[in-house]
């Protein structure tokens, strides 16, 4: 890599500095101009922004850095920027006294920060002759960043994408999770099976983040509870605890595209109350010195640790719990400060709960009002009722967090006895208005039944929120008649659909330059602020020259995604040939393995008429499957046993691949979603909330196969019927056929290409003669088949083979492609953003002057 000298000539401020000496300019003079300096948005200034942060926070000079030491120096160059926002968005917002949103997750799937960050500020091309003229390449530094896994997917993804709206929309706004040290494991493929590996985000520093120390929270954890009487002779409940841990906050600036506010993601790490046990050393107890400390640690250590044990379970408890009872303190504080009156909490707030991981908030709202603040039960209730809204996101029942009794007892003793009260009383409001219907009673109560006794987390979520809502139009009307059906009846009010939505900064600004460039110079107006903009497109699909370099853009991504990887997997690919993209979560539900069914029919079918007329191919999978989910990681192992068997046939290799691209993370997502040309969206029907992977292909200008399930409807509805390949049984076609006593075998022996896939990976080809490998899998499809893939295999075959006729003909499949981007608009996570602050929040924006 090219580098220039920093010195003398790039010498930060030295001309500040002989002006000092000499007299021609004052100490304020040169502070003020030094300050410019850090903020300025000049090529010249930017420049040696980057060389002062190089040479005096990382400790290098050009000669001596490393690749990631200008990375650092960038990434500080670039913050400075944004600081200056971030105090002035935070005192408009302590003299102004509009609601604040607090969006509560377990889960903040950010992605790399820096380009993001960049585009947001309009900063790309000054930067990228700043780094030119320093003999520095900006997209090689952009490669540099660690990216934070500190989300599992979609769910975290899409917290993601809500603060980045959040902040472009200039709505009050502040994430609250977890900082784990590990994130999410990196995934490695060994010998095809899935190897998960220690992602170690914060090994090299995190440029983004700042200590806030002056925020740091007790949190209590195990003990038991006594009743006392107060001054006031009021009955009061003291929670003595077995240990505290305390929370100590991390905060990230969240910038908003095109505007000064910048809103802040505050995670939480758990420490001791003191780190070192002086005393203890003294004696001679050197692992008790510490031991405090890596207890508590521990608690924030790792993203969803393996809950296949009780520690496991016990664990994740402990992490809802802390990150929740830390956010809730802070907002305490926060009210308590401005307001002055805690009984104006919601006004001051109002929390969403990201699914029903941070459900335990409402517990803990209570115990802090009640027991820390001496609010009566009712107040507090009001208060806490007021406060939350609850989405949900899986139809999914063993997805529905449940705690058993026993351990909720031993962890949160007080929040059990808040649980059991808000039980009684709420059993009795459901009493009240359904008379004795017992059955409805044991259905909505708190407290599941059965040999263990187990906490409803989801009920809680729905009993302690003033609203519910669903992620997708079909996923809303499935939780009122399905999984919260009793509590519709109860309170139809409360429920509401907001369908998800996606950035298109960061999924199709930084994903596809290309595209982005292609469309603003074709629209002319900044249409990423405003994505239904895209609609003006549709006349394009019609002008020939237009499809012509909408089809160069898209050559352009399998290209560069292609060249990925030949350098990371060493496979060569074709670009011209159709890619065919499944990247998502490995589970059985989203079907990866019917995919594979079709493709090894396709096998068979280019096996047997190798002379055929076929349309090439390159099918690629990505997607992690989670440690202990046994059967996914066979899927996995399967996907990369098929690509082996396949990709060394010379005699299809021309006209079909398979790829499974490890370690499906943001930063890879960036570079497979433009590549796509048709997006697998395959998933049983009435199983999936919403999906958003579905929304990002589109955007990139893929074309979708799928079923009608989560917002795959809308994006039907939206796009076309004509320009999306349905196929499949309906969500209500799904649950009569397994009402009626769905027999998979019956349907596999009257398919024979069905029957010969499944027989073929029974056979050994697929496991060099090993019978046995992957029999779990075939067995299920054979003997259950819960999701019903063999049920949908035929029609998704044939559907497969209409995809392959549209291809052919390339001015077609590029206008529908056109059409999918011009017709995706809806589904920006900005509009999502404004529905929600209209109908559940009640919040406005408060735009931040520079």
């Amino acid at each position: 890599m090219k580098t220039a000298s920093i010195y003398p000539r790039r010498m930060p401020g030295r001309g500040l500095t002989d002006a000092l000496r000499t007299g021609k300019a004052t100490l304020s003079e040169y502070a003020e101009r030094s300050l410019h300096t850090r903020t300025a948005r000049s090529v010249d200034a930017l420049r040696r922004s980057f060389t002062d942060n190089l040479y005096y926070l990382t400790g290098r000079s050009f000669e001596k850095a490393a690749p990631h030491d200008f990375y650092m120096a960038l990434a500080y160059t670039v913050r400075d920027r944004m600081l200056e926002r971030y105090i002035l968005t935070s005192e408009r917002y302590r003299q102004n006294s509009n609601r604040m949103v607090c969006y509560f997750s377990a889960e903040f799937l950010l992605g790399p920060h820096l380009g993001n960050n960049i585009l947001n500020l309009g900063l790309h091309d000054n930067l990228d002759e700043a780094l030119r003229e320093l003999g520095l390449d900006l997209e090689t530094l952009l490669q540099q960043e660690q990216e934070p896994g500190l989300g599992n997917g979609g769910l975290g993804r899409l917290a993601a994408c809500y603060l980045d709206s959040l902040a472009t929309l200039e709505i009050p706004a502040v994430g609250y999770g977890i900082r784990y040290e590990f994130g999410l494991f990196d995934q490695h493929i060994k010998d095809g099976w899935q190897v998960e590996v220690t992602d170690a985000w914060l090994r090299d520093g995190n440029p983004w983040e700042l200590l806030n120390r002056h925020q740091r929270y007790p949190v209590k954890l195990g003990g038991h509870t006594e009743t006392y009487r107060d001054r006031q002779d009021r009955l009061r409940v003291r929670w003595t605890s077995d240990c505290t841990v305390y929370g100590v906050a991390y905060d990230t600036p969240i910038l908003g595209y095109g505007v000064n506010t910048v809103n802040l993601l505050r995670l939480w790490k758990s420490e001791a109350h003191d780190s070192f046990d002086f005393q203890a050393f003294n004696l001679g107890h050197y692992y008790g010195a510490v031991e405090a400390m890596v207890v508590a640690e521990n608690l924030t250590k790792v993203l969803y640790p393996n809950d296949d044990p009780e520690v496991g379970k016990e664990l994740r408890l402990k992490q809802q719990y802390f990150f929740v009872s830390c956010s809730l303190q802070d907002m305490v504080r926060i009210t308590l400060r401005d307001l002055g009156d805690l009984s104006r909490f919601a006004e001051k707030y109002v929390a969403q709960l990201n699914d029903t991981h941070p459900a335990i908030a409402v517990a803990e709202l209570m115990r802090l009002l009640v027991d820390e603040h001496g609010f009566p039960w009712e107040q507090a209730w009001d208060t806490t009722r007021a406060s939350f809204a609850y989405t949900n996101h899986t139809l999914l029942p063993e997805a529905l967090e449940t705690w058993p009794v026993e351990m909720f007892r031993r962890i949160l003793p007080r929040h059990l006895e808040i649980v059991y009260e808000i039980n009684r009383r709420f059993l009795d409001e459901v009493r009240m208005r359904f008379l004795d219907d017992a059955a409805r009673i044991e259905r909505m109560s708190l407290i599941a039944e059965g040999p263990v006794h187990r906490v409803r987390m989801a009920h809680l979520a729905a009993v302690g929120s003033f609203s519910i809502n669903g992620v997708a139009a079909l996923h809303t009307e499935l939780l009122k008649t399905t999984v919260l059906r009793d509590f519709h009846a109860l309170w139809p009010e409360k429920f509401s659909n907001k369908t998800n939505g996606v950035t298109p900064r960061r999924f199709m600004a930084l994903a596809n330059p290309p595209l982005t460039r292609l469309i603003g110079d074709t629209l002319d107006r900044d249409w990423l602020r405003n994505l239904e903009w895209l609609h003006q497109l549709e006349p394009w699909a019609d002008d020939a020259a237009f499809r012509t370099r909408w089809a160069e853009v898209k050559l352009t991504a399998k290209q560069q995604l292609a060249r990925y990887i030949k350098d990371s997997l060493n496979i060569e690919l074709d670009p011209a040939s159709l890619f065919d993209i499944q990247a998502k979560r490995i589970h059985e539900y989203k079907r990866q393995h019917l995919n594979l069914l079709h493709i090894i029919s396709r096998y068979v079918r280019l096996k047997s008429s190798p002379n055929a007329d076929a349309t090439p191919r390159t099918f690629i999978f990505s997607g992690k499957a989670a440690p202990s989910y046994r059967m996914a990681k066979l899927i996995v192992k399967l996907i990369h046993a098929v690509a082996d068997v396949v990709n060394r046939d010379p005699q299809v290799n021309p006209l079909m691949k398979v790829v499974f691209i490890p370690d499906f993370n943001v930063k890879n997502a960036q570079r497979i979603y433009p590549a796509a040309d048709l997006s697998e969206q395959i998933s049983t029907a009435g199983k999936e909330a919403s999906g958003t992977g579905n929304m990002k292909f589109s955007m990139n200008g893929a074309l979708t196969i799928g079923t009608l399930d989560g917002a795959n409807v809308e994006i039907r509805d939206a796009v076309g019927e004509d320009n999306f390949f349905l196929f499949g049984l309906t969500a209500e076609q799904v649950q009569l056929r397994l009402s009626d006593g769905y027999a998979p075998g019956q349907v596999i022996a009257a398919d024979p290409e069905l029957r010969h896939a499944l027989d073929l990976i029974n056979s050994g080809l697929f496991s060099h003669g090993d019978l046995q490998l992957f029999a779990p899998l075939t067995r299920t499809l054979r003997e259950q088949d819960p999701y019903l893939v063999c049920a949908d295999y035929r029609a998704y075959v044939d559907c497969q083979d209409t995809v392959d006729g549209l291809y052919r003909n390339s001015e077609q499949w590029t206008r529908k492609s056109i059409l999918n981007v011009a017709r995706i608009g809806r589904f920006s996570s900005d509009r999502a953003i404004h529905e929600y602050a209209e109908d559940i929040w009640h919040v406005r924006a408060v735009p931040v002057k520079g």
